[in-house]
């Protein structure tokens, strides 16, 4: 058996498997628990390997900085090959960054930066090129949109991506409906993948029917081919054997369980991946976000007011029914949408323990600890949104011209 028909094998008990409480796949996330998705149980369905503690510490040896919270508190909990990456960069040898998003809204929420804010970290401390897809091709074919406004919609969310702060000499972004016509290269690797892989796997990888339209069939080796240093020859001059990492939600290991298993029939490395959990709905862990319900997160256009009103209206809460039940029995932190806010966005790790300790003795009451959220999100949307304000047209080119970056291979 081939190594692509066996790893597809694989994909296709684990997607029997996903019977039980809680589904996952590119475009669907649901979990029967308040605490949401049990990600033990999906480490083992999708066969990647934990992010431990030892995995932690000697990542902060190679790079003699702390680790970033999302690791430390793990937000990014799984990984595949990532011990690899840090070997590559204690020999001195390359690699490169690649992280995307599917533009399917033009305001984008804040579980959307989640990768990016960490893809941007990670760039600084490995100091390493990084590629940014813009899958406005793949919402083309899943939404109800014409090919010029899912266009748009990518030009709009890379305003945002960039006022992440990327380093323009360091950071290429492409939209798949712009790039793919200007790059041979990048195309060459697309039919390359889509020769290795046949239709019956790609149904068991993704779940494909027989009314679904052949671009949605096509669409994964386009994803999958923005792992491969050859498909950009301007900035990796033509070489294939620099592997990739990719920083992205867990959703999105199906695209890249089927790019490791052809990558080795191409003669290309295998990506490694980090994968992140999901950031919650402002409603409770059951599912991911929704960018087409604008009460199911904050996003980066709400203002001061709206962020209070979302997160004191809508977050659903850990705490007791009234202030004496509270007191008596405490918070659970567990399912509460707030604290697991600040697991995301509260820098200070002494604090956010204290926080954690006293809404758990019920202490700390909800409007409290909401009040403390509230304050941290409006900080962060308010300046994100003075960032993204002087993105303009001519800097989203800039970073979207095909060019050589800031490092010689």
């Amino acid at each position: 058996m081939d190594p692509v028909s066996e790893g597809v094998q694989n994909l296709n008990v684990d997607a029997e498997q996903a019977g039980g409480d809680d589904f996952v796949d590119p475009w669907t996330v649901v979990s029967s628990s308040a605490t949401g998705v049990d990600y033990d149980k999906l480490i083992k369905r999708f066969g990647s390997s934990k992010i431990d503690p030892a995995l932690v510490e000697r990542f902060e040896r190679v790079v003699g900085k702390p680790a970033h919270p999302f690791l430390r508190r793990g937000i990014f909990f799984s990984h595949r090959e990532f011990d690899q990456i840090l070997t590559l960069h204690e020999q001195g040898k390359p690699f490169f960054l690649y992280t995307g998003r599917g533009p399917s809204s033009e305001a984008m929420h804040l579980g959307h930066l989640i990768p990016f804010l960490f893809t941007k970290w990670l760039q600084e401390v490995f100091n390493v090129p990084l590629v940014i897809q813009l899958t406005d091709d793949e919402k083309f074919l899943w939404k109800d949109l014409t090919i010029e406004q899912a266009y748009r919609l990518a030009i709009e969310n890379a305003k945002d991506i960039i006022a992440c702060g990327f380093d323009i000499d360091k950071t290429f972004i492409f939209s798949d409906l712009q790039f793919i016509g200007q790059s041979p290269d990048f195309y060459h690797n697309i039919c390359r993948i889509q020769k290795s892989v046949t239709f019956n796997q790609v149904k068991g990888i993704f779940g494909f029917g027989d009314s679904d339209c052949i671009g949605k069939i096509s669409f994964p080796a386009i994803q999958a081919a923005t792992s491969f240093s050859n498909s950009f020859p301007l900035i990796f001059n033509g070489r294939k054997e620099i592997p990739s990492l990719i920083p992205c939600a867990i959703d999105q290991d199906p695209y890249f369980r089927m790019t490791r298993d052809v990558a080795p029939r191409l003669g290309y490395p295998k990506p490694a991946l980090l994968h992140s959990v999901f950031f919650p709905a402002l409603q409770g862990a059951k599912t991911k976000m929704s960018a087409s319900d604008p009460n199911s997160s904050i996003f980066l256009i709400d203002t001061e007011k709206q962020i209070k009103d979302k997160i004191n209206k809508y977050a659903f809460s850990g705490g007791g029914a009234t202030v004496e039940e509270h007191r008596s029995k405490g918070g659970n932190c567990d399912v509460d949408i707030s604290f697991q806010y600040l697991r995301f966005f509260m820098d200070d790790d002494e604090r956010l323990e204290e926080i954690r300790r006293t809404y758990t003795s019920g202490e700390l009451l909800t409007g409290n600890l909401k009040k403390e959220l509230i304050t941290i999100l409006q900080k962060l949307v308010k300046d994100h949104q003075e960032r993204r304000k002087i993105v303009s047209d001519h800097v989203v080119h800039a970073f979207m011209k095909p060019r050589k970056l800031a490092f010689d291979y």
